[in-house]
């Protein structure tokens, strides 16, 4: 076999690949093999029929169809193999020649990582928001958690704001009763939003039998995004009574014998919080910078790729748990379409470059991956899709998804030795040391995988849709290369 490599732009090439027709023998002996069990030839066993009474019955066109079927991608592989590329999803292949006895030619048009130069980014320098934990963010977070303290006995009076509410709730669209439009004996916070727009007004100055019928737009259930008439019958009224703030209040909400100890409590976590959030901004802007740094040609084919799996994702998953349809979401995010097409592409780029910088990193630093390293990724990414880890690790392990996991954990670190090179100040100007090196790799990883979750390392192993989706884009790409 011989092959050449031609260059069609940074990112694609042309394969031309000359195939001597000896080397075909393995899979002409394997398609005859096949048509053999497969057909029946009166006066002869199955499986025992000769190849000349094949080409005779069936023609030898058959069975050259088959026999390059089986073996392009293995002539395929060796010439990516021989031009030492690094190949992005499936090839389009066109055989060029098929000479019977003589000669097989094709070629295979494919998109390649482009090659990165990362220059030094140890001047990368950026500015992230101050820790300040004020006595109002204190107050704040005690009254939240007095709140959840917080008693309820009904009340012989009208229904005002703060109070707690059972009502029943019937939805009507077009005078017909929704068959899930009804509810009873649903408890509500007035002035919480945590129900339909328009019912905090309905309620309040109803007392228990009381009810009323307002008009309301309904985010989810059969009708969602629909006008419903929705009457409201108010069955109890209770008033909720806040414990007093002293001593006694934070025995019972903590494992503290005093108010005062509580709040220093409350001040070390929120500490801690905006600590987190502050090494996630860093870890953001950095990676802005480095990629401003570096020259990134992006793969079309991947990026449109990248773009329909990103609005699939949104549409199918997302959207639809919510009963919202794409219309609808742009409608309540205040976007035009042309909007939301130029921000999924940015985003799409913005994913892909980063996953081509960091694993050029993980290259030029020679970073590995220890299991211990890739357990602990695994515990976080099961946390966050409500799995359990042993669900999810069976699950990464049947979608054959450990090497993206890998990757992700590899991009993790080599985003963190970026930013522990760079230079991070706050907004008083005070140098901010990110010095916990596990917790900044912990913590980069998860950066770096919302930022750069590109075509290779958008698999997600709770998402048993998104996995076939990726079956049928396989199944689509060995189709191109059979033909």
């Amino acid at each position: 076999m011989k092959s050449a490599v031609e260059t069609l732009n940074p990112t694609r090439v042309r394969l031309t690949v000359e195939v001597p027709f000896e080397e075909l023998k393995d899979s002409l002996d394997a398609a005859y093999k096949k048509i053999n069990q497969q057909v029946t030839v009166k006066g002869f066993r199955k499986g025992k029929i000769p190849a000349r009474v094949i080409d005779q019955r069936f023609g030898r066109g058959a069975v050259l169809e088959e026999a390059v079927n089986d073996a392009l991608p293995k002539f395929y592989t060796e010439a990516v193999n021989e031009a030492e590329l690094n190949v992005l999803g499936q090839p389009e292949v066109d055989i060029t020649e098929l000479k019977d006895g003589d000669t097989l030619n094709f070629t295979a048009e494919v998109d390649i990582r482009p090659e990165i130069q990362i220059p030094d980014y140890s001047g990368i320098e950026v500015e992230v928001d101050a820790i300040e934990v004020t006595d109002e963010d204190i107050d704040k977070s005690v009254e939240q958690l007095r709140e959840r303290f917080a008693a309820t006995s009904p009340v012989e009076r009208a229904a005002g704001d703060g109070d707690v509410v059972t009502v029943d709730l019937e939805a009507k669209v077009d005078d017909e009763v929704l068959e899930d439009g009804v509810a009873s004996g649903v408890s509500y916070t007035i002035g919480s939003g945590e129900l339909l727009d328009g019912i905090d007004d309905a309620v309040k100055g109803l007392e228990a039998g009381g009810e009323a019928t307002f008009a309301s737009e309904l985010k989810g259930g059969s009708a969602a995004g629909r006008e419903a008439q929705v009457t409201v019958k108010v069955t109890q009224v209770a008033a909720r009574e806040l414990p007093e703030l002293d001593d006694e209040f934070a025995q019972l909400a903590s494992e503290f014998d005093t108010l005062e100890e509580l709040r220093a409590d409350s001040r070390k976590r929120l500490a801690n919080m905006k600590q987190y959030d502050q090494a996630t901004q860093a870890q953001e802007r950095v990676l802005e910078k480095l990629l401003e740094l570096v020259e990134v040609p992006v793969p079309e084919k991947l990026l449109e790729d990248e773009i329909n799996t990103r609005k699939h994702n949104l549409e199918h998953h997302q959207l639809g748990q919510m009963g919202l349809d794409l219309p609808k979401y742009l409608e309540i995010q205040g976007k035009t379409e042309e909007e939301f097409e130029t921000e999924t592409r940015e985003a799409a780029v913005k994913g892909i470059k980063t996953q081509f910088v960091l694993d050029e990193l993980v290259k030029q630093e020679k970073l590995n991956v220890n299991q211990e390293e890739l357990t602990e990724h695994l515990m976080r990414r099961a946390a966050s899709s409500g799995m359990s880890p042993d669900q999810f690790a069976q699950a990464v392990v049947e979608g054959g998804q450990v090497p993206l996991l890998v990757g992700e954990v590899a991009r993790g670190k080599a985003l963190a030795v970026v930013v522990e090179s760079a230079t991070v100040k706050d907004t008083n100007g005070e140098i901010v040391d990110l010095d916990d090196e596990d917790e900044t790799e912990a913590e980069g990883t998860d950066a770096a995988e919302a930022a750069g979750d590109a075509a290779e390392a958008k698999a997600d192993a709770a998402d048993a849709t998104d996995s076939a989706d990726k079956a049928d884009k396989a199944d689509e790409g060995a189709e191109k290369t059979e033909g």
